[in-house]
């Protein structure tokens, strides 16, 4: 008959403690457990199968109101990391609130009870996701005007602030593209302008604030996506600057917020064939995101994808699926879908399928994890973090933020510029110097403002083409025309006024660069923005009621001051 050896009294000391305490105690059993930050993240990490990493690199969005079946089958089955709020789900703003939290608490039904990023597009001014009550922005060209980083600070902050009353914790924003291509429509005033330098420091306090709001920020379109007039929505723009220039110019604003250690970086859909990285998108290339922004640059947090159904990413990759794979192997930790794909679609079963032959994909998942964990943790716990679940009740009154709605005010008045017209013989236009006037734009809310600043004035809201012969006739018997220019689907209207003989003054909101194709015209403000506050601010200064302060902010400065 065969004897075991007694076990050493330190090991039975420990099968006791085990029996005593259970053995899963002396593992992660959640999310919210104490300890060092990193150790829990590996520790949460190493409770998951491959899969639960894998889909903690996920992050995905849905279409409609309410969640669908299968983004909560995603959440719940295979506990992905993040959902994306797009436009089309932020109809209402208290069923957002409620949709956000309705998510949460499946996410955290899970064994190791992670909650989700979830994120949003709100730059402010142009884009703007969530809308519903949310406040209307000057937005990044407003702040470029007004060149003041407490201005970026405080719309980062109060964006945010918005943002927390609806569950939403993560921000792709600030918007840090150097405006170098004037005929770019994609980014236009969502930019700050085209300084380098203003553009990092500015972007810094806008993520500063966002952070004092407890909202995650994220940098984009790295490297840049100011310099190309193409959409990557539908393309792969090329952008032929070497990377020389890239270093000076475009990585500027990124070279400044690592240092301040900005929490997120959005890898954009961009060709560079004069780097290094050939005909590669930035965003699937690890010499973009390894080699120069972790090495090189010293950025230590989150690479996020721009969405992967974007042309611009899967006609160079060849297929969605093998985006998705090279987006991770070259550097990304999170991967965003813009539509949730079946729990079968061969985005995860391929990737399933390589983490299981492929070694080196399945320690760059597992480290994409880790990551991602880590800043879970930093910033979704605590006093400063967002709610999971939202206050219903603190979102319907705090919508819009009614201290954020006077600062933008103020911020809008601070940024109006006068580009033309401005040497006292023409702006300030008071209603005598002005006469009879016509107010000619398609927004609402510039006819309203314009008639308080100009009583008795006329509007005409319809300035398209087919009207032109109708909008000529209305507007011969006035003295002064006041033309609102979003676009340059307004210049061919714009363009049939100037033979009429009347004072033609243009009211840019958006991008200023159309003004450069009509300089016959009698006088110019920029205000960059068509947010309510925008117009009063610029019917103000065309008034003289305040002065006009903003710098156009497509010239060179040395420094925001």
């Amino acid at each position: 008959m065969k004897f075991h050896r007694p076990l050493p009294a330190s090991r039975v000391g420990y099968l006791a403690l085990l029996l005593f305490l259970g053995a899963e105690s002396l593992f992660p059993q959640s999310f919210a457990d104490p300890g060092d930050r990193s150790e829990l993240a590996a520790a949460l990490v190493n409770a998951m199968s491959d899969e639960e990493a894998l889909a903690q690199t996920f992050m995905l969005g849905w279409v409609g109101a309410e969640p669908s079946p299968l983004i909560l089958d995603w959440i719940r089955d295979r506990h992905i990391g993040g959902v994306k709020i797009f436009g089309w789900n932020t109809g209402d703003t208290i069923r957002l609130a409620e949709t956000v939290g309705a998510l949460q608490r499946v996410a955290l039904g899970g064994k190791l009870k992670i909650p989700l990023l979830v994120a949003t597009d709100q730059e402010g001014g142009w884009i703007r996701h969530v809308k519903g009550a949310t406040s209307e922005t000057p937005g990044n060209m407003a702040i470029g005007a007004s060149g003041y980083p407490r201005d970026a600070y405080l719309s980062g902050y109060y964006i945010g602030r918005e943002l927390a009353l609806l569950g939403i914790n993560m921000n792709f924003a600030p918007t840090v593209d150097i405006y170098t291509n004037r005929a770019s429509t994609v980014i236009g005033p969502r930019s700050f302008g085209n300084d380098p330098v203003r553009a990092g420091l500015l972007g810094t306090a806008f993520m500063k604030g966002q952070q004092a709001a407890g909202v995650i920020a994220t940098a984009k379109h790295y490297p840049g996506h100011g310099d190309t007039d193409l959409d990557s929505h539908g393309v792969l723009p090329r952008i032929d600057a070497s990377f020389e220039v890239l270093w000076d110019r475009e990585l500027v604003p990124y070279r400044i917020l690592a240092k301040e250690n900005i929490p997120a970086i959005m890898s954009g859909h961009l060709a560079f064939p004069n780097t290094q990285a050939t005909s590669a998108p930035a965003s699937l290339s690890s010499w973009f995101l390894q080699d120069i922004l972790r090495d090189h640059i010293g950025f230590r947090g989150l690479i996020i994808t721009d969405d992967l159904m974007m042309n611009g990413a899967t006609t160079w990759a060849g297929s969605l699926s093998q985006a998705a794979k090279l987006a991770l192997l070259s550097g990304n930790d999170i991967i965003m879908l813009s539509k949730t794909p079946s729990l079968n679609d061969p985005i995860w079963t391929n990737m399933v399928a390589s983490m299981q032959r492929e070694p080196v994909f399945r320690k760059r998942v597992r480290d994409a994890a880790r990551r991602i964990m880590a800043m879970k943790l930093e910033y979704l716990r605590g006093e400063t973090a967002v709610p999971y679940i939202p206050d219903i009740r603190k979102a319907e009154a705090g919508l819009p933020d009614p201290e954020g709605s006077r600062f933008f005010l103020d911020l809008a008045a601070r940024s109006v510029t006068i580009l033309k017209g401005s040497a006292g013989d023409l702006l300030p236009l008071t209603p005598e110097k002005a006469g009879t006037v016509l107010l000619v734009g398609k927004y609402p809310e510039f006819i309203k403002a314009g008639k308080a600043a100009y009583p008795g004035a006329k509007g005409w809201g319809d300035p398209r083409e087919i009207w032109i012969q109708e909008l000529l006739n209305y507007a011969r018997p006035v003295d002064t025309i006041i033309f609102c220019l979003p676009d340059d689907e307004g210049l061919s209207v714009l363009r049939s006024l100037r033979g009429l003989g009347k004072r033609v003054i243009v009211f840019s909101v958006l991008s200023p660069v159309y003004l450069d194709q009509v300089p016959w015209i009698d006088g110019a403000i920029a205000v960059y923005s068509y947010a309510p506050e925008s117009f009063v601010a610029g019917f103000s200064a065309m008034r003289g009621r305040i002065p006009a302060q903003g710098q156009f902010p497509l010239q060179a400065v040395s420094a925001a001051r």
